[in-house]
């Protein structure tokens, strides 16, 4: 009789077990194949929680990546900024060449799961699209918070870190605020150049560099520039003419590799006219975060932090 519901139990107990090695086994092939659907700049893509490999053509986005810990498989290594060159460094990542032409061969060797590309390569990303789920972040010049908001929520639904994005967006938004105060109750006018082999465009509100106006409301010396990526071709005499208290300089050479500029040309005798110069007020800012990213949650704490310490 003891032998009997000795034998009974244990056929209960593998019976039991199996059900549960079952069930573990299917809830963990659902969770291998969930999706999470997401809109971007180019529409609506279906992307897998939580991809093993994830390729990045984007800086700002691969500082977003960095900021919760996922390493990807592959980037453009040309011009990666010196705070990110750890992941240029880091042999068992792929070089796949640059932020304006991706070695789309090498790409689809990786296998990846998802693709996130960057607005220098817009045009490609039809070709890029059908070797993986691509996704393309959202960027609004005139809005730039919440266009960093738009593609960080995306990372958090991809990702399952939408506390963390949600506090670092928080933290942004509390420093550039302190940053607006300061601004406010300073007079100083500025003017954003971008120098580029000698030659000069200018920026103001709205443009790719409108954050220090815009969001942390640092007055325009010049008003009414071209909005338009390449800004408004502009001289020394101009710049003279403007005479901003704070000149911000971005420098395109130095940002991607070539030789960086002199700043005895830069600040040659017109530019001297200038209560720029004459306050010590001609900022060289970081052309590798301005340029070369700008959009992640790194570089715009980086980019605030310049500001504020030009103030």
């Amino acid at each position: 009789m003891k032998k009997s519901v000795f034998l009974f139990a244990l056929a209960i107990a593998v019976a039991f077990t199996g059900c549960n090695n079952a069930n573990q086994s299917k809830a963990e092939g659902e969770g291998a194949n969930d999706k999470v659907t997401i809109t971007h700049e180019l529409g609506t893509v279906d992307v897998p929680v939580n991809p093993k490999r994830v390729v990045v053509l984007d800086f700002s986005q691969l500082e977003n990546l960095d900021f919760i810990g996922v390493k990807p498989v592959g980037i453009p290594k040309t011009g990666v900024p010196k705070y990110l060159s750890r992941y240029k460094d880091d042999e068992s990542i792929a070089d796949l060449g640059n932020l304006v032409e991706a070695n789309v061969e090498k790409l689809n060797e990786l296998n990846p799961d998802l693709i996130i590309i960057g607005g220098r390569l817009k045009d490609s990303y039809e070709q890029i699209s059908k070797i993986a789920p691509t996704i393309i972040p959202v960027w609004d010049t005139k809005d730039q918070f919440g266009a960093l908001e738009k593609n960080i929520t995306n990372l958090g639904k991809i990702f399952g870190k939408e506390k963390e994005f949600e506090a670092s967006l928080a933290d942004i938004k509390t420093k550039a605020a302190a940053v607006k105060e300061k601004a406010d109750k300073s007079d100083a006018k500025a003017l954003v150049v971008l120098h580029n082999k000698g030659r000069f465009s200018a920026y103001g509100s709205g443009s790719r560099f409108g954050l220090i106006h815009d969001i942390l409301g640092v007055q325009e010396a010049a008003k009414g520039l071209d909005t338009h990526l390449h800004g408004t071709k502009t001289s020394n005499e101009f710049i003279a003419e403007t005479n901003p208290d704070i000149l911000f300089v971005v420098d395109r050479s130095a940002a991607i590799g070539d030789t960086p500029l002199n700043k005895e040309e830069v600040e040659n005798k017109l530019i001297q006219r200038t209560n720029a110069f004459k306050n010590g007020k001609i900022v060289y800012l970081d052309s590798e975060t301005w340029y070369l990213a700008g959009g992640g949650v790194i570089s715009i704490n980086r980019m605030i932090d310049e500001v504020d310490k030009a103030l």
